[in-house]
């Protein structure tokens, strides 16, 4: 978690002003996505950046006209930058934030034509199936053959206390216990 917490400092500096949409941090946002998955953290900030900065330009250009928003929009995007496995990693990152809305946040900066990709689709049916309360439908598409559960569970630590549960994270370890001492109230 230490990674995660100076990732976080540096690419906090990277989002402030102008700099948030720089092209030349989009490999350094990128590499960040990256860590939120591998250290089970979220940025949402950090993530919408790089799909604003992955997604420039995949409006087709229409002829300059300074007052309008869509004129705006076509020269904002740029498509050359856009990477389907990093989009991927921040659309699960959003829906594990359910019901929050920041997965249907992300999946209005994604254009049509990008949606339509593979493992992009795929992960928008699975927040349409939680979103629609159809978790009998989310979880046996979910569920991966027992011989990839297992190369998962080696390659994350995660553990099987009992037969039928897979424990991926403990949170008691990520509490800080004076953080709940302060919010609990005892009268």
């Amino acid at each position: 978690m230490a990674l995660f917490e100076q990732m976080r400092a540096n690419v906090g500096k990277l989002l402030r002003g102008i700099d948030r949409y720089n092209p030349e941090n989009l490999a350094t946002l990128e590499r960040y996505v990256e860590t939120q998955a591998k250290e089970n953290a979220y940025d949402l900030e950090a993530n919408l950046a790089v799909l604003k900065l992955g997604l420039r330009g995949s409006l087709s250009p229409a002829p300059p006209n300074p007052l309008t928003w869509a004129h705006l929009c076509r020269y904002q995007f740029n498509p050359a930058f856009f990477q389907t496995g990093v989009t991927a990693q921040i659309l699960l990152k959003a829906l594990t934030n359910l019901p929050h809305t920041d997965f249907t946040l992300c999946k209005c900066m994604i254009d049509q034509a990008h949606q339509e990709e593979r493992p992009i689709r795929q992960i928008l049916y699975l927040g349409e199936l939680l979103e629609t309360c159809h978790f009998q439908s989310f979880w046996t598409l979910l569920c991966p053959p027992e011989s990839q559960l297992r190369v998962w569970m080696s390659k994350y630590g995660w553990t099987e206390p009992e037969p039928g549960r897979i424990l991926i994270s403990n949170q008691e370890e990520n509490i800080k216990p004076k953080n709940i001492v302060e919010k609990i109230d005892f009268d």
